[in-house]
């Protein structure tokens, strides 16, 4: 179920939020105080890529990690998240859609606190 899941996610929202994730990690990268949150983008396109199966863990968070999300938040965290939370209610019109949309409710969260944040 997890690979059917994860093919279809593919097909129906996982490039265009890969897309959009690789697209805000390149625009981070281009200074070098936003490296690191070009590489907390690029770890989030591969997790919206494939993400049935796969779970987030938030372990202990030291300052520079609040620091951080406080940054990203600010910054454009809550522009990715809100574009999550929209597909993800889409997807949850219809039965076989809520599935998707709980995942797209999975990485609206992991998108608005990137640092701190493990995949499994």
């Amino acid at each position: 179920m997890k690979t059917i899941g994860n093919l279809l996610w593919f097909l129906f929202a996982g490039l265009f939020l890969a897309l959009l994730w690789l697209i805000s990690g390149l625009l981070c990268c281009i200074t070098i105080i936003g490296i690191p949150f070009g590489i907390q983008c690029f770890k989030l396109a591969g997790l919206s890529l494939w993400p049935f199966g796969k779970e987030i863990t938030y372990g202990r968070m030291g300052a520079g990690s609040v620091i951080g999300n406080i940054l990203w938040i600010v910054l454009f965290g809550w522009e990715l998240a809100l574009t999550h939370l929209v597909i993800g209610l889409f997807f949850c019109i219809t039965i076989i859609g809520i599935p998707f949309g709980l995942q797209c409710f999975k990485l609206a969260q992991v998108s608005l606190f990137p640092f701190g944040a493990s995949f499994k």
